[in-house]
């Protein structure tokens, strides 16, 4: 029997300040001494250092010998780039997953992610919708079945997620975001690849649209 190991230090301190960033814990922009930020997760500097040069490479942070690591700030132009190319990787998992005309049980977890999406609505709970559309769009990627694809678009999902927290009350109620999911599934249970991708395609690109919108609206630039 294969005992789990448990996460390293490194890989703790990673995941926590992930979450911080990208819930704007640690908003955009702030800058952070290591000793700060060991002292926030209670651990050595070593690991907060480690944590920050794998940020660094997702395009969180930016670490500045002898200054501490810096939040990278939320722009129009980053989000245009990062959601131009999310776009074209997760309608090629829809392409995929309707083409392999996956049996309907396969599909119960986007059904029941949706119904949850509406259920948060209801309820007025806008970070709980957010948490679903979260796990549908990760669902979505990982029933298609391409590893590296996953992996791409997991690493680029963390900033899309930082600017949605930030625009996530800005925005209009977002129930043709739900309608939209529920005619995805649809078409890849029917096995219609072209409509599936497109339906997605065009979902993700009036989401990018209004996000920018939004951040430029408020203010928000490179710095």
């Amino acid at each position: 029997m294969t005992v789990a190991r448990a996460p390293s230090q490194t890989q703790r301190a990673t995941a926590l300040l992930r979450e911080m960033i990208v819930t704007n814990r640690l908003p955009a922009g702030s800058n952070h001494l290591e000793t700060e930020l060991a002292d926030l997760l209670g651990m050595s500097r070593t690991p907060v250092r480690e944590a920050a040069i794998a940020l660094e490479a997702q395009g969180l942070v930016e670490v500045r010998p002898r200054h501490g690591i810096r939040v990278l700030p939320i722009s129009p132009a980053d989000m245009e780039e990062i959601y131009s190319i999310l776009t074209e990787l997760e309608s090629l998992a829809a392409w995929n997953l309707a083409t392999a005309r996956p049996a309907a049980d396969r599909l119960d977890g986007l059904q029941r992610l949706i119904d949850e999406m509406d259920a948060a609505l209801d309820a007025g709970d806008r970070h709980r919708w957010a948490e679903a559309d979260d796990a549908f769009h990760g669902e979505l990627v990982r029933l298609a079945g391409n590893r590296r694809l996953e992996s791409v678009v997991a690493t680029m999902s963390d900033q899309v997620r930082r600017a949605r927290m930030v625009t996530l009350f800005m925005r209009p109620e977002p129930r043709t975001s739900n309608a939209d999911h529920r005619l995805l599934v649809k078409a890849i249970a029917a096995g219609d690849a072209d409509a599936a991708r497109e339906i997605h395609r065009s979902h993700r690109i009036a989401a990018k649209d209004m996000m920018i919108r939004l951040l430029a609206r408020h203010g928000f630039a490179a710095v």
